[in-house]
């Protein structure tokens, strides 16, 4: 079976890292209108680099957690594709082989003169990196405001999905919270979240109430019986 993964902050902050809809409206510490706008780009290079380098670090520092782990599992049994709008690559690390990125990845830098010229890094991203047409390095990230443009493709794998499967994410952040609507009719959905996302006008759904690390476990069963319908 064809099963099409959404996943979001909440199976990562399994893993220590920050998700951005903190109760006190900062992220890691920061304001986001500082570090994740374009405007804050051109208002602050330095500060913005330092942000996502910070980001970069907590990253590599963190390990998959069972969460991710029970994803790449299902590829033993099934054709899974995940799409995140995580920027860590918790899922790869984990065994995912077919991973998109909707909002870009904290191991890539891009040309702010060309988008198209992106990087695999590791490191730091420092005032005076640039890409090989001379202009300043930035993190390959979709920040607030701007177009994000893998929706199309995730879209369309999206419409193949004969089971599609949403992890922590409280389905608030647009588009990605509408590749629900991307999804055949007859197409099984099922939820795993602690706190119940509000999906209006999609009947059906399974919803589990719990974290990744546990409520994978409780999908896993329902991918089961599907399977054998």
């Amino acid at each position: 079976m064809k099963i099409v993964v959404l996943t979001g902050a909440g199976i990562s902050a399994e893993s220590g890292i920050p998700t951005f809809r903190a109760s006190d409206g900062l992220w890691a510490g920061y304001d986001i209108n500082d570090v994740a706008t374009y405007d804050a780009w051109r208002k602050d290079k330095e500060l913005v680099l330092q942000f996502y380098n910070e980001r970069r670090q907590n990253a590599k520092q963190a390990a998959p957690n069972k969460g991710h782990l029970l994803l790449a599992e299902l590829e033993k049994k099934h054709e899974v594709t995940v799409i995140t709008q995580n920027v860590d690559d918790l899922h790869e690390r984990a065994g995912s082989s077919k991973v998109v990125h909707l909002h870009g990845s904290l191991f890539e830098a891009r040309s702010t003169l060309d988008e198209r010229l992106v990087y695999d890094i590791e490191g730091d991203i420092l005032i005076g990196d640039k890409c090989e047409k001379g202009s300043q390095l930035r993190p390959n990230i979709v920040w607030f405001g701007e177009a994000v443009p893998m929706i199309e493709k995730a879209a369309e794998i999206t419409e193949e999905a004969d089971i599609f499967l949403i992890v922590g994410t409280s389905m608030l952040v647009y588009p990605a919270a509408g590749l629900i609507h991307s999804t055949k009719q007859e197409t099984p959905i099922i939820v795993v979240d602690p706190n119940k996302p509000d999906i209006g006008g999609v009947l059906g759904i399974h919803f589990i109430e719990e974290k990744a690390s546990t409520g994978m476990l409780k999908a896993i069963e329902i991918i089961d019986q599907l399977s054998k319908n």
